[in-house]
């Protein structure tokens, strides 16, 4: 998966290694616990190799003092790398429907053709079916030798496979009717600014 990151964020423009690790962090938060330079360098080191990505250097006048020499370095990827990186959008496989695997498809959805986006939701959602119907049996038949905490885990768990559902559902719905997500805005605060307290200047 790591790999299909780092090819589609270089398709938006060259980076450097820690710009990709920002990047990557930022947009791929299913992918944060992996992202390291020990996992990260050695992959750009494969793509390389493999004809995928090529390296430059940075110009002179953009490289921060003392910079060490990996971090003058600049990915790019390369025409072979876009054709693997189209390649790769149109699987969609069991990898495709684990939790890091879909981040990293949806995060490129809109680079994907519209059959393989409905492949991969329809995975994700049998995938979230089956670990709700499991907690579902594990309330159903151990409830009551639970503790109060890992039930109440149990039931967050069991709420959040019913959220996850619902959205993919409304996602399939859009897909097959040639529609694409709304677009949502975070709501306005329309309450007033705190008060300062009396004894408070």
């Amino acid at each position: 998966m790591l790999e299909l990151a780092i090819l589609g964020l270089l398709q938006e423009a060259p980076m450097h290694g820690y710009e990709l690790r920002k990047e990557l962090a930022t947009k791929l938060g299913t992918l944060r616990a992996a992202i390291s330079y020990g996992t990260l360098y050695p992959t750009l080191k494969r793509l390389k190799l493999a004809g995928w990505i090529s390296e430059a250097e940075a110009a002179s006048d953009i490289i921060p003092p003392m910079t060490s020499k990996r971090g003058r370095v600049v990915y790019k990827i390369t025409a072979e790398g876009k054709e693997h990186f189209a390649d790769l959008l149109t699987q969609a496989g069991p990898e495709t429907y684990d939790d890091a695997g879909f981040g990293v498809h949806f995060t490129f959805f809109s680079r994907t053709d519209r059959a393989t986006r409905l492949r991969i939701l329809e995975g994700r959602r049998r995938r979230i079916e089956e670990r709700r119907e499991g907690l579902r049996e594990i309330l159903a038949r151990a409830a009551d030798r639970l503790d109060a905490y890992t039930l109440e885990l149990q039931r967050h768990g069991l709420e959040a496979c019913e959220r996850e559902v619902r959205w993919l559902e409304e996602l399939i719905t859009n897909e097959r009717s040639g529609r694409t997500p709304a677009v949502r805005h975070r709501a306005e605060s329309t309450t007033e600014a705190p008060r300062p307290h009396p004894d408070r200047p």
